[in-house]
């Protein structure tokens, strides 16, 4: 098969597309033609060493544990180990790899009982491809959070992945979204359905006056102290750089709200995973809105 590896730390130069033997699915997995996949900030970071402790995980000197990146997927199971009961051949799904990576390649073995879910039913394979990573790490920091009908929530970063899912899940919640974004990206933010939007490069958020239940950096940039001084009392702060505790069922949580048509995808540009260094370059440099993925397969 087909798969993009890396064999050294550095630019998009490192991505390479190569040939590779196909997986072959234990007992308790399943096997996954690829439809699309993603580049994620953690795709990026892992391949660059950046932050360096990135290196403590993946290796110190080149990459060992992980040579294939790819957090997350949407495609087709093709093969089910012999245990497997929740899915069978023919099921479309999409799924977070987790920290094994492993989706920039035309076929992934994972355990039936890790983050996969079938496919919603309304969104095309790009489409979902992008929902695991962003949707989840939003709908966790959220539901740690408390959200709830009727609190007033502040996404600051909302153009990005995790803060497009943020306002939308939060508004499905029931709660009144006040997002932070730059010029470009306002309008694309207001669509949706953020009752207020504030541009940051016109506006000090410093100085706005309403406060907050919940505040979310989705971009892990701004001022701490900044961000939680807007927070009523008793308010929760959260942040992308902390670590947000996924529940198994969050990814069905996500695929309801979609079919209910309370959540959807913001996709910048779409590749093909011939593409993979120019999409890296991309992500890097920090100018997408919402997603960026990439086509691995036709129906």
């Amino acid at each position: 098969m087909k798969a993009v590896t890396y064999q050294k730390y550095g630019s998009p130069d490192v991505l390479n597309l190569v040939e590779i033997d196909k997986p072959t699915p234990n007992e308790n997995e399943v096997l996954i033609k690829l439809h699309a996949t993603t580049v994620t900030a953690g795709d990026w970071r892992m391949r660059k060493a950046d932050p360096f402790l990135a290196r403590l995980f993946n290796g110190l000197f080149k990459p060992k544990r992980v040579t294939i990146l790819g957090f997350e997927l949407a495609g087709v199971i093709e093969e089910v180990g012999s245990k497997v009961k929740s899915f069978k051949p023919g099921d479309d799904v999409f799924a977070s790899c987790g920290f094994t990576f492993g989706a920039y390649a035309e076929y992934k073995c994972l355990p039936e009982n890790s983050m996969i879910c079938i496919k919603p039913s309304n969104m095309t394979f790009e489409e979902a491809a992008t929902v695991p990573i962003g949707g989840m790490t939003a709908l966790a920091f959220l539901k740690q959070s408390g959200v709830k009908a009727g609190d007033h929530v502040l996404v600051y970063g909302a153009s990005g992945s995790v803060g497009t899912f943020a306002v939308q899940i939060a508004k499905a919640y029931g709660a009144k979204v006040t997002a932070v974004c730059s010029t470009s990206n306002v309008d694309m933010v207001r669509q949706l359905s953020a009752d207020n939007v504030i541009d940051y490069t016109k506006e000090d958020i410093a100085n706005i006056s309403a406060r907050f239940d919940i505040v979310l950096d989705a971009v892990g940039k701004a001022s701490k102290s900044t961000l939680k001084a807007l927070l009523k009392p008793n308010g929760k702060y959260a942040s992308v750089t902390g670590s947000p505790k996924s529940k198994p069922d969050d990814l069905a949580v996500l695929k309801d709200l979609i079919e209910s048509g309370k959540l959807k995808t913001v996709i910048d540009r779409t590749y093909n995973l011939d593409q993979i260094r120019e999409a890296h370059a991309y992500v890097e440099s920090f100018r997408k809105k919402g997603n960026v993925s990439v086509r691995v397969a036709s129906r």
